[in-house]
């Protein structure tokens, strides 16, 4: 997604078999390198589902997680 010289990426939930940019599952984030600081935002819950569920993130998207642990619930 984006445009020349401004990417945009969405992390999203994909069949093993569909084309590469064909359709997907869900989308469970997105990331914008071009914000400065780069704005990254996941669903960690839905992303906790899918894994439960057997996916397999890319080495790309496993390092997003990493960079962006989920936050302390906060209790009300």
């Amino acid at each position: 997604m984006g445009a020349k010289k401004r990417p945009f990426y969405r992390v999203i939930v994909a069949e093993k078999r569909g084309k590469r940019d064909g359709r997907f599952v869900e989308i469970v984030g997105h990331y914008n390198p071009c914000r400065e600081p780069s704005e990254l935002k996941l669903d960690h819950e839905r992303i906790a589902y899918w894994l439960k569920c057997g996916a397999q993130p890319t080495e790309t998207v496993r390092n997003l997680i990493r960079k962006n642990p989920p936050e302390a619930t906060a209790t009300v």
